[in-house]
């Protein structure tokens, strides 16, 4: 689940990491009025969960209240990447000296987290790593024993931070990790980190996080219903919003066969091989093990819902998940849904013969196959012949 910036922010603040003062506005009015109380000059920032904000005009800086409210009115009604701004976070202007960029994510290779910092801030990280790998620092972090003094330091001497900001980055990238460990955040970065012509004079923070970015755990947010409660239901899709209710792992792509697969794995290989023998896969679903025939309906009618579908692959690998059991969702699925399209199945595992006899004489004509190459040519020459 991606939170916005000002959620991520409000986040790293109970962490002890500065941010500026700001609020979220709905419409150009209020965006003046947070203007009005903070005094002096702000930034408009759109918030929308995608990238380039920036450069799709979405973030402003506003020297009046009066500049404030028109810029807010113009940002208000932009679609960044297909997604409308509903709001805005209104932000004080830091004075930046110098932009950082510092993270933590998940290395899987390594099985623990890792810290990133970079002396180029501002930029996406990728792009950082495609054409200046060495820039990025990094650390390791043992989970049992956490990220310690030295690490920071570590990471404060490779990116040339000057020696006067290393204990307030430390501070910094000690509350980081505490708010990714925390929160079962998969991502958690800022960028900027600004250093600012204050240099903690008079109580202001030397370092600012003035760009915030957070991605959790959907299997944490059980542990976290304060969290839950911050999806923003406006940036899915009703079919995305819909999956999510029934417990479906899914992503709507932009393929012409649709795929209903048990297990994450499982299914990444059947857009694989759909793709090598020259289709492409119109989502990624998983209905998980164990799936009961109405989560298989419920399967089957998110797929046909898409109108670019021509073709449904079923790839099933019965385990704890029983083929009998997925061929009556399917059944269910097809007595409401009535698909015009081609569907081609593999059911193979727990059940497989049971599940197999109950297509085969439910009247539907379902096209079958035994291996999963098979299957996927089935469906790529359906969906090129439907």
């Amino acid at each position: 689940m991606k939170l916005h910036e000002y959620q991520s922010k409000r986040i790293f603040a109970q962490y002890g990491i500065p941010i500026p003062e700001g609020d979220v506005a709905t419409t150009p009015s209020e965006a003046r009025a947070i203007a009005e109380r903070l005094g002096g000059p702000v930034v408009v920032k759109s918030q929308v969960l995608v990238g380039g904000r920036g450069k799709a005009g979405g973030i402003k800086l506003a020297r009046t209240p009066d500049e404030a409210e028109q810029l807010a009115a113009q940002i208000l009604s932009l679609q960044i990447k297909g997604l409308p701004v509903r709001k805005v976070l209104v932000d004080q202007a830091a004075d930046i000296r110098q932009e950082i960029y510092l993270g933590v994510v998940v290395d899987r290779a390594a099985a623990r987290p890792v810290m990133m910092a970079s002396s180029e801030g501002g930029v996406e990280i990728e792009e950082v790593a495609r054409v200046n790998p060495e820039a990025i620092k990094k650390v390791h972090i043992d989970p049992f024993i956490g990220l310690r003094s030295y690490q920071t330091r570590r990471l404060a001497k490779g990116i040339g931070l000057d020696p006067a900001l290393h204990r307030p980055f430390d501070r910094i990238a000690r509350g980081l990790y505490r708010a990714f460990v925390e929160s079962d955040a998969s991502l958690a970065e800022i960028n900027p980190l600004v250093a600012t012509g204050e240099g903690g004079a008079q109580g202001l923070a030397p370092l600012l996080a003035v760009d915030g970015k957070m991605i959790l755990d959907d299997n944490g947010l059980s542990r976290h219903p304060d969290l839950a409660e911050m999806r923003d239901i406006d940036e899915e899709t009703p079919t995305e919003r819909e999956a999510r209710e029934a417990g479906l792992s899914y992503v709507q792509l932009d393929g012409e066969i649709g795929c209903m697969v048990n297990g994450a794995g499982l299914a990444m290989a059947t857009m694989d091989i759909t793709k090598h023998f020259g289709g492409a896969p119109a989502n990624f679903l998983d209905i998980g093990g164990g799936a009961k025939a109405d989560r298989v309906a419920a399967a089957l009618r998110l797929i046909l819902a898409d109108p670019n579908v021509r073709a449904v692959l079923f790839n099933i690998f019965g385990g704890i998940t029983r083929c009998d059991e997925v061929a009556k969702g399917i059944l269910t699925a097809l007595e409401e849904v009535k698909p015009q399209v081609p569907m081609v199945a593999r059911l193979v595992g727990t059940n497989e013969e049971e599940g197999r006899r109950l297509l085969e004489e439910s009247g539907y004509a379902m096209i079958t196959a035994t291996t999963l190459a098979e299957a996927a040519q089935k469906a790529v020459a359906a969906a090129r012949n439907p």
